[in-house]
């Protein structure tokens, strides 16, 4: 378990990754280029990101006003449903790599399961993988059964699978399928775009701890060894939403965060997403 902000974990190809990041979801780019900086300014080291958000530009640029080595920034991004394919990967990549403005990636995902195309889409990333241009490629939103799928032919095992999971999806036999094959789980939407912090439960911890709904949710991430990535665009939440490492969950609070799970989605379900 990650014990401060710049902690980090170590994937399964041996790439230490920061346990703790900013993600940046369909972020209007000239706004991602303040939050991204406002992170890197308060020690995040991690940036999510992803074609489809289309501020890859705004995210690159804050990189280098940020003057924080290169080397010390961890930066994600995703390939689209509409890339995929083994050619259309490897021109989505560049086309990454380019608006980014960055000579390679910490990690590189796909964005969805896209049937009949993720296999082609993981031979080009394996490519790039092998080739130096990409340090870890992984996945996200993929069940288990896409995951078993993936690995029954690949040469690459990925090293991420980031998912929808907050105390309302806690996705256990996922998470624990990806324990088993050391895989790492990432949380998206990890504060269910803030439905979480009525929660009787939620409330309860954050007046017991004197922090907010929002630190105690994170707090149960940390302390379940899943890689969190908030979004937020405002100073202080950016801010607050690393605050999570002066106190720690008893083992009962976490027992009754995890037992709010309604198996409840805010965003599609990988086997039946919309293409």
């Amino acid at each position: 378990m990650i014990e401060h902000l710049q902690d980090t974990v170590t994937l399964n190809n041996g790439v230490k990754m920061p346990g703790f990041g900013l993600g940046v979801y369909k972020v209007e780019e000239d706004v991602a280029i303040d939050s991204v900086k406002v992170a890197l300014n308060n020690g995040y080291r991690s940036i999510d990101t992803a074609s489809f958000y289309e501020n890859e530009k705004g995210v690159g640029q804050a990189i280098k006003e940020s003057g924080v080595p290169r080397e010390e920034i961890f930066i994600t991004s995703k390939v689209w449903n509409d890339e995929q394919g083994y050619e259309e990967t490897l021109e989505a990549f560049d086309r990454s790599l380019k608006k980014l403005e960055l000579e390679y990636l910490d990690l590189y995902l796909i964005h969805w399961p896209v049937k009949g195309k993720y296999k082609d889409t993981w031979k080009a990333m394996e490519k790039l993988y092998n080739e130096g241009k990409v340090r870890a490629i992984g996945v996200s939103n993929f069940h288990v059964h896409h995951l078993e799928d993936l690995m029954s032919d690949s040469q690459v095992k990925p090293v991420i699978d980031q998912v929808e999971y907050h105390p309302h999806l806690t996705q256990e036999k996922l998470r624990a399928f990806c324990e088993d094959n050391d895989i790492k789980l990432e949380a998206w939407a990890p504060l269910k775009r803030g439905r979480l912090f009525d929660e009787p439960v939620i409330s309860e911890l954050a007046e017991k701890h004197g922090k907010t709904p929002a630190q105690i949710i994170l707090r149960w991430d940390v302390q379940n060894h899943v890689v969190t990535i908030p979004k937020s665009t405002h100073e202080h939440r950016i801010k607050e939403n690393a605050d999570i490492f002066d106190f720690a969950l008893a083992d009962d609070d976490m027992r009754r965060i995890s037992r709010l799970n309604k198996d409840e989605r805010t965003g599609m379900n990988p086997d039946s997403f919309d293409e």
